[in-house]
């Protein structure tokens, strides 16, 4: 049984307690729903008002919008609660007991990012009788190590509607201002199969794919002439070539063949576009190998993220942390959080070094400052 409004040590055990993981493995997938009601209960007893909202296709999965203060504008302190999946036997630790060592938490979850919870209740404890301005909003979702589901239902519902967002996922302390989108697509080529003795008689889909992966490779050098961003360690886009699948035996002409493939978006690129490129690139392969041609989205793309790196919430995430805003190569649910009009920053206490690891950790001195920049960023916004 939860105790009332615990501390924080406590907070975080009882959060790595409970398996959360999302996976594209259905004998993996687990819901989150206990960590959101354990949040709620934790948050109700603060005095925020808690909304939980069950993902539509998922009910074992929701989100969760608990709110401090009301009015216009407001600040989010958002994080995901799934986790990836691990193997236990790869761990000095169980991974779903707190364990204090080396001056370091140890969990899965602790550094990416339940931690980030734990925190952020932490800070939120010297306002809980605090004349709001405007509101503070704890905000947590389901599946971001996955399909982002979870905040994508918030986008179509609107909410929560706030002016600025911390996404507390593992930065080392540095705010990010931007990152790159992924989008993960498929193309299948569908072709003749017949005897290999005489090629005539089918349509080789393989042969369709080399020309095909060399029409990609052509389109990856010329994305990389057409886009650059040097704030990057990786300032263009890039197409990699992920896995190929095709035919049945050597002496049959290969019938059907299937590439997949990723690309990573700088700001400014848009997923829908780049398809469509690649689309009208395929065509002329299919019309003249006499083979259809096909695209499919793998996952729902994430689209690249940018916050302005001269907005007054960036410049004061610089300040309190003392460090430049930078990029980050992975991806996370900021562009979801922009889109809803929010001056968003990834900036979190773990370091993206110790997530989806073996004894992933939270360094016991990353606590207390970061529990003090959350504090000035509530007085400075909310307050």
């Amino acid at each position: 049984m939860a105790t009332l409004q615990p501390d924080l040590k406590q907070t975080l055990s009882r959060l790595i307690e409970i398996p959360s993981v999302s996976s594209t493995l259905a004998e993996l997938d687990m819901g989150n729903l206990p960590v959101i009601n354990e949040l709620a209960f934790w948050l109700e007893t603060m005095g925020f008002n808690c909304e939980v909202l069950p993902l539509p296709e998922a009910p074992h999965k929701a989100n969760l919008i608990a709110t401090l203060g009301s009015g216009a504008g407001g600040l989010v302190l958002a994080g995901h609660t799934d986790t990836v999946p691990c193997n236990e036997k790869l761990w000095d630790s169980s991974p779903f007991s707190l364990s204090e060592r080396d001056n370091r938490f140890y969990g899965l979850g602790t550094c990416d990012m339940k931690g980030f919870f734990a925190l952020a209740m932490e800070a939120a404890r010297d306002f809980l009788q605090a004349p709001f301005k405007a509101p503070l909003i704890i905000l947590a979702t389901a599946d971001e190590e996955t399909s982002m589901s979870g905040a994508r239902e918030l986008v179509k519902l609107g909410r929560p509607r706030a002016r600025y967002a911390v996404i507390g996922e593992p930065t080392g302390m540095r705010p990010i201002h931007m990152h790159k989108g992924v989008m993960m697509e498929r193309i299948q080529i569908l072709g003749q199969s017949g005897h290999s003795s005489n090629p005539s008689l089918g349509r080789n889909a393989m042969e369709s794919a080399h020309s095909v992966i060399g029409e990609l490779m052509k389109f990856r050098a010329e994305l990389a002439d057409r886009y650059q961003n040097p704030g990057f360690t990786i300032p263009v886009p890039t197409i990699n070539l992920g896995c190929i699948h095709g035919g049945d035996n050597p002496n049959r002409i290969c019938g059907h063949c299937q590439l997949d493939f990723d690309i990573r978006m700088l700001p400014g690129l848009n997923s829908d576009q780049l398809r469509q490129e690649i689309r009208q690139r395929m065509a002329p392969i299919a019309e003249r190998d006499g083979v259809e041609i096909s695209i499919e989205k793998l996952i729902a793309p994430v689209e690249a993220f940018a916050t302005d790196i001269h907005s007054d919430f960036v410049k004061t995430c610089e300040k309190l942390t003392g460090h430049q805003a930078e990029s980050a190569a992975f991806a996370t649910e900021a562009p979801l959080l922009n889109s809803m009009g929010m001056d968003t920053v990834v900036l979190g206490p773990g370091d993206i070094d110790q997530a989806h690891q073996p004894d992933e950790y939270l360094s016991l001195d990353r606590i207390n400052p970061m529990v003090d920049m959350l504090k000035s960023l509530i007085r400075r916004y909310c307050l």
